[in-house]
């Protein structure tokens, strides 16, 4: 990194350097994808992080912070044991018209229980290749022991899961089938009873209980909301795999919630920014914000005890 990161034994002032370091990351790779100079770039990073940078240094900076950044999103993986994927939108400006590019975002559970975040990516390409690309990147890059995948039902993810990702099983998001169950309710009266029975289903103790469950719930609207029934029936056992991992893992690998903290993240500085200029502006940012949110996750608790 163009900074110098603090040194010494002192464990609260590295890691206040560390914190510095971050957030003169973000600070940099924020402040260039709205245009702001290297002069008000030096003086705002000394007010953020009491780092005098003069026009000279910012520039250098500003070069080696996508170097970086690459470095980032290029580093070796290794053994997974659970990978979750998720996608968000972000508005970008391409030839004069404004359009919406997909941020494909991949975290893993490591073998330590701790979770990482893989990979990002912006891309404004189809979405079934740019997901394909996407996966391909994160075996080529050494990702490999993944024993169960947890995702929505994107449009393009599932048949780039089965092409890359085929023989790994694959955990819906339970949270998502509870918000799309809401386009196949007939009457509005009717979704508070659903999403009460859909939350037994996942609920049960075993398989086999959710299963039973399943049946007497399709059963019961087959003839008042068959549509409803019928959809159900297909999509809720897409939900129940993690029935087939330790229970202690369950509770972690329902949805994809564990996402949600970073997307979250994502929406706010976003935001600001309303209509990046270029793929390349809003892929710096991203990454920039998912370094920093793995950064956190690798120095705080265990995610997942992968002892069970």
């Amino acid at each position: 990194m163009p900074w110098t990161r603090i040194r010494g034994s002192d464990h609260s002032a590295l890691e206040r350097g560390l914190r510095s370091e971050r957030a003169l990351t973000l600070a940099l790779a924020e402040m260039y994808v709205q245009g702001v100079s290297t002069r008000k770039v030096a003086a705002i990073t000394e007010q953020l992080c009491g780092v005098e940078l003069d026009s000279m240094q910012v520039s250098r900076a500003a070069a080696q912070l996508d170097e970086s950044l690459t470095r980032w999103r290029t580093r070796r993986l290794g053994r997974t044991r659970y990978l979750y994927l998720d996608a968000r939108y972000e508005k970008l400006r391409i030839d004069g018209q404004v359009r919406d590019a997909a941020v494909l975002l991949a975290m893993g559970v490591l073998p330590d229980g701790k979770r990482a975040l893989l990979g990002v990516s912006v891309a404004s390409s189809e979405q079934e290749v740019h997901w394909r690309q996407f996966l391909q990147a994160l075996v080529e890059r050494g990702l490999c022991g993944v024993e169960l995948v947890i995702s929505d039902a994107h449009t393009g993810l599932q048949a780039a899961r089965r092409a890359v990702l085929g023989g790994v099983p694959w955990q819906r998001c339970q949270f998502h089938l509870q918000q799309n169950a809401g386009a196949f309710v007939p009457r509005q009266d009717l979704k508070a009873e659903v999403a009460a029975a859909m939350r037994a289903i996942f609920n049960a103790p075993t398989r086999a209980a959710a299963e039973a469950l399943l049946a007497q719930t399709v059963q019961t609207y087959s003839k008042t909301a068959s549509w409803l029934a019928s959809w159900l029936e297909t999509a809720i056992p897409e939900g129940l795999t993690v029935f087939a991992v330790p229970a202690s893992h369950r509770q972690r690998l329902r949805t994809t919630n564990g996402l949600e903290r970073l997307n979250q993240e994502i929406r706010r500085r976003t935001r600001v920014v309303g209509v990046f200029p270029n793929e390349a502006s809003c892929l710096r940012l991203v990454t920039a914000l998912a370094m920093e949110t793995s950064d956190e996750w690798a120095a705080g608790k265990v995610y997942l005890s992968l002892s069970a």
